[in-house]
């Protein structure tokens, strides 16, 4: 099986980048994405649909958004926290749409578009701490129901300092705070393991470059988008990359696809 994740940063204005790499992967079995800023009744469904996709979504206007496309339909389709966690955890934090799940032959696959939390000294970072811990409690839900997990998005933290091409104020920067990987860690204690660094331990290797002063010409980035996966499926996987080429197109997205092969 092949997955791969990738924040198109609004999926209308980088349909056509979508399709075009979606040609280019015979072999994909799933594609999230993430951050696709579009409500459900204006998603360019019929694009998908007319190549042979399934797709699910959970959208929003002008902002963040969480879609699967597969080539068969996914299993028992979940969107947000609540159906998992109930009504009251639904009113706190699903009001944005960041999360969205489905089975496919036997795998659960989990989107997350993780808030970015803006600055240490914004709202918006005690919002994106609180918002982990519920992904924890959430995936432990899961986990309790469905052994073999993949868990994968933009999760908006570099774990590691060998993630972003600086050392500079690491660890007073949003995505890269002890707090933030801290919570992240605490995911993976659920029995999560990066697939990437099975096969990659070097450094820079980044899956997000920002469109300012030159970042991905100067390889200028950070490694935020990931796929984690169960034991089974980590014993099985035999590839993981990131694919910097759509980086590379006219108007692109800031992010770039990352692939996951597993037997």
């Amino acid at each position: 099986m092949q997955i791969a994740t990738w924040n198109v940063n609004s999926v209308r204005s980088r349909l056509d980048h979508i399709l075009t790499w979606l040609d280019g992967q015979p072999h994909l079995d799933a594609l999230c994405l993430q951050e696709t800023k579009v409500e459900d009744g204006s998603f360019p469904l019929a694009a998908f649909r007319d190549r042979g996709y399934q797709i699910e979504i959970s959208g929003q206007k002008s902002y963040n958004g969480v879609a699967i496309v597969t080539r068969t339909p996914l299993e028992q389709v979940s969107k947000g926290f609540g159906p998992t966690l109930g009504e009251t955890v639904a009113e706190s934090w699903d009001a944005q749409k960041r999360v969205i799940s489905g089975i496919l032959d036997g795998v659960r696959i989990v989107n997350f578009y993780v808030p970015n939390g803006s600055a240490l000294d914004s709202d918006k970072y005690p919002y994106k701490l609180g918002w982990l811990a519920t992904a924890r409690d959430y995936l432990g839900a899961l986990l309790a129901e469905t052994p073999d997990l993949c868990v994968c998005g933009d999760f908006n933290i570099a774990l590691e300092n060998r993630d972003i091409w600086t050392d500079r104020d690491r660890d007073r920067h949003i995505m890269a705070s002890p707090p933030e990987r801290e919570a992240l860690r605490s995911l993976m204690d659920l029995g999560l393991q990066d697939t990437f660094r099975k096969f990659t331990q070097d450094g820079g290797h980044f899956s997000w470059w920002d469109y300012r002063s030159g970042g991905f010409a100067r390889n200028r980035g950070w490694r935020i988008d990931h796929l984690y996966v169960t034991a089974n499926l980590y014993d099985r996987a035999i590839a993981c990359t990131i694919d910097p080429t759509p980086r590379g197109w006219d108007k692109p997205s800031d992010h770039a696809p990352v692939l996951l092969e597993w037997k």
